[in-house]
């Protein structure tokens, strides 16, 4: 049976995979949604506009917000499907876009209900990261000693000092 860290890595991931699919899908494509298409195309027009830096840079409001939502289909992608330390590396690169958008609301003025939902998923991609960078616990392993005649149970911890070994 799998732990309960592992129960809740896969469901962060897949959760946090296919919400960062879809939200990328949006910024790609107004197949989704017109609304939220437009919605974006008019929110990342006043990113640059609020960067002057990005526009000397050649960088358009266009380029910006399909290069971020090319960004995070891929990672969201991988976040659900591909297992191992690459879902480590795609979390990371979440979390820092997350961060990039936070910065971005703040920068042109925005409420707080229009960038509240990058806030909690930046909360849960830093939860996921963290309970997968955590060692996992392994029982401790149980050994049968025979001294003279009579079995004796052996606990061996996982990491035992030199030289030393728990009996109960």
């Amino acid at each position: 049976m799998a732990s309960p860290r592992t129960i809740t890595i896969v469901a962060l991931s897949v959760a946090l995979g296919l919400f960062f699919v879809f939200m990328g899908t949006i910024k790609l494509t107004p197949r989704l949604s017109r609304d939220a298409y437009n919605e974006m195309k008019r929110a990342y027009k006043s990113y640059v506009r609020a960067l002057p830096m990005l526009k000397k840079m050649g960088v358009s409001s266009i380029l910006l917000r399909k290069s971020i939502g090319a960004l995070e289909v891929v990672c969201g992608i991988i976040m659900t499907l591909v297992p191992g330390r690459l879902k480590d590396m795609a979390n990371f690169l979440l979390l820092l876009l997350v961060l990039a958008v936070l910065f971005f609301h703040q920068l042109v003025g925005d409420p707080l209900k229009r960038y509240a939902h990058a806030l909690v998923f930046g909360i849960l991609l830093t939860c996921r990261l963290l309970i997968a960078r955590q060692p996992e616990e392994q029982p401790p392993e149980k050994r049968i000693l025979s001294v003279n005649g009579d079995e004796q149970s052996l606990i061996h911890e996982a990491a035992p000092e030199k030289g030393k070994m728990k009996v109960s």
